[in-house]
């Protein structure tokens, strides 16, 4: 009977402290949703300022998730399906993105990439200026997440059984053939699942981008500019539509994991 009324006991202190933390998470974007949910969404027709802000967030942060798939997916397959020397160097280089200040990721783009560099200077040489352009939000973005798309990739993956790859290859398939006409499309749910949370987190960039282009501004930029610039006021309406965009990419990887555990079942 003790044992019993401590492991209860136990049970609503764990209950408590989750619905302590679940609160603690939850509220803050209630509020803000609360105070500056009417004015977001009327601001995404009125507003051509945020509009703007929000297409350009819209449209680096999906070359940005382009980019992450297609160099990020040859990676991920040879991660899921090769061992080899400097696997944790690789896994290292992979993860320092996700460790750093994202301001300090930017810093490290702009010493790399500014005009007095030499890659910097080479481009611009040819044409191409990159700090302060959509080019530069673009690299920001896939910065700091193509290390997330390439984990989620490795993972859906390696769970597709490379046995399949070898009958393919044994039906007459070469190397490639065998990746592009099984793995791949085995893996398409788990690759797409990757790719909304990389574009996600690309949207969702601030640090790295103001210090790489502070002009054009993405919506992330913008909300801090009308914060410092004109208080917390002007700043909620961006703030809250940020929030109901983000809606998006939650529904969808909720939408794609019901759908997974579906299929799973039906196959058991």
């Amino acid at each position: 009977m003790t044992a019993r009324r401590a492991l209860r006991g136990g049970s609503v202190v764990a209950a408590l402290a989750a619905s302590a933390l679940l609160l603690f998470l939850a509220l803050p974007t209630l509020t803000l949703l609360a105070k500056g949910g009417a004015d977001g969404a009327r601001g995404l027709f009125v507003d051509a300022e945020l509009r703007g802000a929000i297409a350009l967030t819209l449209l680096t942060a999906t070359a940005s998730t382009l980019l992450a798939a297609s160099l990020g997916t040859p990676l991920a397959w040879w991660l899921a399906r090769r061992e080899f020397r400097g696997r944790a160097i690789v896994h290292a280089v992979l993860d320092l993105p996700l460790l750093i200040p994202h301001p300090v990721a930017g810093i490290a783009l702009l010493v790399l990439l500014a005009r007095g560099s030499p890659l910097g200077a080479t481009l611009l040489a040819l044409g191409v200026r990159v700090v302060g352009s959509p080019i530069a939000i673009v690299l920001a973005m896939l910065f700091v997440s193509a290390p997330i798309y390439v984990s989620a990739a490795r993972e859906a993956i390696a769970d597709v059984d490379p046995r399949y790859e070898g009958v393919a290859r044994t039906l007459g398939d070469s190397f490639r053939e065998s990746v592009h006409r099984v793995t791949l499309p085995m893996a398409w749910r788990g690759l797409l699942a990757a790719a909304v949370t990389a574009w996600a987190r690309a949207a969702s960039e601030f640090g790295a981008i103001v210090i790489l282009a502070w002009q054009p501004r993405v919506a992330s930029v913008l909300a801090y500019d009308r914060f410092t610039t004109y208080g917390l006021r002007e700043a909620l309406p961006v703030a809250a539509a940020l929030v109901l965009i983000a809606f998006v990419p939650l529904v969808a990887l909720r939408a794609l994991g019901a759908r997974r555990q579906a299929v799973a079942s039906v196959a058991r």
